[in-house]
């Protein structure tokens, strides 16, 4: 039996080490649970003593039309992931989408003109255009969704299928009219002031319009989120799709619903991308949807399905801006910024996994 204090010594000094032990492990935890913005953030320290002009009202103003053009397509592919999938196709229906919007909103009297049918631009005009492209991208989004909830695939099989289709589009659409793949220009002066438009300087830096739209789709997704059914069960299915099925959430149409919304998200974003580009080509938006699935993973959205808030996505949009607003200002060139992207992705998977299974 041995002696009872001695015994109670022993256990007590047992219970010390093994709560040091855990202290130094939720300590290690929450060092390589939050790394990238440990790391961020010493990257912006040393940016600011690199480039005086870093901290300045007019770089704040850069970041923040950056992350505004760059948001909606995050917050259409985190739904995506949450339901344990991803979208390869996004970044080519930003690009069909602005190549449309470009056709439909060029200059009456611009000299190559693709189709000098179309009527005058206007607000209206604008609009409807609006509509189309929005319309488009949740077209594509529903077929995505339809494949991947109907015959179980994978959703990389189906985006990257649909990904390859919509380019064989773009190029089929870029050489009618004798336009023979030329960029789409000559946007006019209404669409350009509707999407490009100063809506208030800051730092002598003008701050577009689509700041605002990004910020009222972002409340909109908000409350999609976290106030609709819709949104329960996009969780519900992301974390347990049987258990789901079960408890009466209809399985199929949610699938379908969130990629059909994530595509209408990405028909905005080609809406805007052809007045923040100037021009639109055929390689608009390529790899767009590589950014929007760094910016979610950093931002807490995980692969393992059914987590996600959409203020980690902005987080993990500002987050991914600012590391290449800064590596630009310290003149790193765009080949090394790939590469940094890609190591970015690979580690914020990496921790995203390691959670997952420290959980578990």
């Amino acid at each position: 039996m041995g002696n009872p204090v001695t015994n109670l010594r022993r256990t007590a000094e047992e219970f010390k080490v093994k709560d040091a032990k855990d202290k130094r492990r939720a300590i290690v935890d929450g060092i390589l649970n939050n790394a990238l913005y440990i790391l961020m953030l010493i990257f912006v320290i040393y940016t600011a003593t690199q480039r005086d002009q870093f901290l300045t009202w007019g770089s704040f103003a850069n970041l923040i039309t950056q992350v505004a053009a760059y948001l909606p397509l995050a917050l259409g592919i985190g739904g995506c992931i949450v339901l344990t999938g991803t979208d390869l196709s996004a970044g080519r229906v930003v690009g069909l989408t602005a190549a449309v919007a470009g056709v439909f909103l060029q200059k009456a009297d611009f000299a190559n003109k693709m189709f000098r049918s179309l009527p005058e631009v206007n607000g209206f005009w604008i609009f409807v255009t609006l509509l189309t492209v929005v319309a488009i991208g949740a077209l594509i989004g529903f077929v995505n969704g339809f494949f991947v909830a109907k015959f179980s695939l994978h959703p990389f099989i189906v985006t990257l299928s649909t990904q390859l289709i919509t380019y064989g589009i773009i190029l089929w659409f870029f050489s009618l009219n004798g336009n023979n793949g030329q960029p789409i220009s000559g946007l006019s002066a209404e669409y350009k002031s509707f999407v490009g438009g100063t809506m208030f300087r800051l730092g002598g830096v003008a701050v577009p319009w689509y700041v605002l739209y990004a910020v009222i789709l972002t409340a909109l997704m908000w409350f999609i989120w976290n106030k609709t059914t819709f949104g329960k069960n996009m969780f519900a299915v992301g974390s347990n799709a049987e258990a789901a099925k079960v408890s009466g959430v209809n399985v199929f149409w949610t699938t379908v619903l969130v990629h059909t919304l994530a595509g209408a998200m990405y028909g905005y974003s080609g809406f805007i991308e052809g007045v923040r580009s100037g021009s639109v080509a055929a390689g608009t938006g390529l790899n767009a949807e590589c950014d929007a699935i760094a910016a979610c993973v950093i931002g807490g959205v995980s692969f393992v399905g059914g987590t996600g808030k959409i203020s980690g996505i902005i987080m993990g949009v500002c987050v991914l801006r600012l590391i290449f607003v800064a590596l630009t200002m310290l003149g790193v060139d765009s080949s090394s910024l790939y590469i940094i992207k890609g190591a970015i992705i690979l580690c914020a998977c990496a921790l995203d996994m390691r959670k997952y299974l420290v959980k578990k």
